[in-house]
């Protein structure tokens, strides 16, 4: 057995003792902001208060350059009104539609940061489109810890596993926790489909793959999105389906799509897609750990706009 398999098969085995008793089962709270459509999530241990905040968002305005922290504030406010201990701030990858929250939320609420290992991979590429300099370190140390493929953890006394789902980018990770998978952009509702995966570092072929391990966990399995747009159709926003759900009713890639029919309607559809709004701005600072570049010598920091290189 390959160390992926034991890996997914670990995260079943989690997901089924989870979905037989309510005490292994987080509580989950998500945090919806229309003006990226992310969700954030808490997740915590009902026993011991333990908790972890997944891809929170810090406000920016790409016209005045100006961040602002209505949308962690509304973390912090769930966090203490439930007397909740936070030990994890988790990123699902470096996101390119959003500027992560977590130094901030670190600040006022304590707790380790933590992304998949692979964004070296990312900060290598991005490092070099913005020139970044030597002074900008491509070894992840911007994080506390870096996930691998398999890695075990625990929020109180809930069991978490790490799946690694490259695709959209090369470190993206789902974080099975209990019953519940954060999946990032890897998947959207069912009715919307799956990830772009022509930024830098994606590939079509091996987010099909990801998204095909991901739906061999057990049909019950609670997925957590990162993102909703509503599809055409729906009036209500939504990010919580199933892997039954996905498996059955995903209009990109339901059971019997095939991979190189996947890879094709992906290229198609990518072509069509403007890059998001705030992509240049949040990989910039995502890749530092949501930190922004240091400030210069006015005691300004400065966001990069490569002309003709995207």
């Amino acid at each position: 057995m390959t160390d992926t398999d034991i890996a997914l098969q670990q995260a079943t085995t989690q997901v089924e003792a989870a979905s037989a008793d309510a005490a292994k089962r987080p509580t989950i709270a998500g945090f919806f902001d229309e003006a990226t459509n992310t969700i954030s999530y808490v997740v915590s241990d009902p026993a011991t208060k333990e908790a972890a905040v997944i891809d929170s968002v810090l406000d920016y305005q790409a016209a005045s350059g100006r961040t602002s922290y209505g949308s962690a504030d509304r973390i912090i406010e769930y966090v203490e009104a439930n007397r909740l201990t936070v030990i994890w701030h988790i990123e699902t990858h470096a996101h390119a539609d959003h500027i992560s929250a977590a130094p901030y939320l670190q600040e006022k609420l304590g707790g380790k940061l933590g992304i998949g290992k692979e964004i070296i991979r990312v900060q290598d590429v991005f490092g070099k489109l913005f020139n970044a300099g030597t002074d900008f370190e491509r070894d992840g140390s911007q994080f506390d810890h870096l996930f691998t493929d398999g890695e075990h953890f625990s929020i109180g006394e809930l069991e978490g596993i790490v799946l690694h789902v490259p695709g959209h980018t090369p470190a993206d990770m789902a974080f099975i926790i209990g019953d519940a998978a954060f999946v990032g952009d890897t998947l959207f509702m069912p009715d919307f489909g799956t990830a772009r995966a022509d930024f830098p570092g994606g590939d079509a072929r091996q987010l099909f793959r990801s998204i095909r391990r991901l739906l061999k966990l057990p049909d019950d399995t609670r997925l957590f999105l990162c993102h909703d747009y509503k599809a055409p159709g729906r009036d209500e926003y939504a990010w919580e389906s199933t892997v039954k759900l996905q498996r059955e009713n995903n209009v990109h890639v339901k059971d019997g799509t095939t991979e190189d029919e996947f890879v094709a309607m992906r290229a198609a559809r990518d072509a069509t897609l403007d890059m998001p709004t705030l992509i240049l701005p949040s990989v910039q600072v995502n890749i530092r750990g949501g930190r922004l570049p240091e400030p210069e010598e006015n005691g300004v920091s400065y966001i990069k706009i490569p002309v003709n290189a995207v």
